[in-house]
């Protein structure tokens, strides 16, 4: 089951953030800070699947940005792995192939909740 979804920048600036469980704000801005520090310290070379507490994070990088998920230790993280990739495609064919930070940090939020 996927507990969060981040999209996160190499300053480590949470651009989009997804709960599918409640977590409590201030939990969820120092979660977030320990996610994006693990992500972003690692190097290209290494696994993109992290085992972190009582969860795992699966992650890729597109440029500049991050896109994280949260998953229970019962996903399996390929498909997960996959699912990312795909959401940024979709976003790519949805955007016109307009999709950059800035681009998604004013349009992707407001196209998700609106």
């Amino acid at each position: 089951m996927i507990k969060f979804f981040l999209m996160v920048n190499k300053q480590g600036q949470t651009r989009l953030s997804r709960y599918y469980e409640h977590v409590e704000i201030h939990k969820r801005t120092m979660l977030e800070a320990e996610v994006i520090k693990h992500c972003l310290s690692r190097s290209k070379d290494q696994c993109s699947f992290i085992e972190y507490k009582d969860f795992k994070l699966v992650y890729r990088q597109y440029a500049a940005l991050f896109v994280v998920v949260g998953i229970n230790e019962t996903e399996n993280e390929m498909a997960v792995y996959e699912l990312i990739h795909n959401f940024v495609e979709v976003l790519d064919k949805y955007f016109s192939r307009v999709v950059s930070e800035t681009f998604l940090l004013l349009n992707v939020g407001q196209e998700l909740h609106g």
